[in-house]
């Protein structure tokens, strides 16, 4: 990896999800312009806010995919990532942490 790139794996079955009444909403029905979530895999040296396996949000539709070993990544600039997500708990708190 090079300069500001990260490396992300995008979960599969992070496309679905479900309505407040319990219906499944396939990953292929378009809803606007929608967030992804993704786990970072790898990142250049000059990255200063996200680690390797930190989990990101970014645009889908702003991506460049790679696949390496028939696996297919996302390369994106750090700039476009819009959130980390973080589970440690801060000041005894619990859950998501944006």
């Amino acid at each position: 990896m090079l300069h500001d790139r990260v490396l992300v794996d995008v979960d599969a079955v992070a496309g679905e999800r479900r309505s407040g009444g319990g219906i499944l909403i396939p990953a292929t029905v378009q809803m606007g312009r929608r967030l992804t979530w993704a786990k970072v895999v790898a990142i250049g040296p000059n990255v200063r806010s996200v680690e390797v396996e930190d989990r990101v949000l970014f645009d889908p539709e702003d991506r460049a995919e790679v696949e390496l070993q028939a696996r297919t990544y996302v390369l994106m600039r750090e700039r476009d990532i819009h959130a980390v997500a973080s589970t440690e708990e801060a000041d005894g708190g619990t859950g998501l942490y944006l």
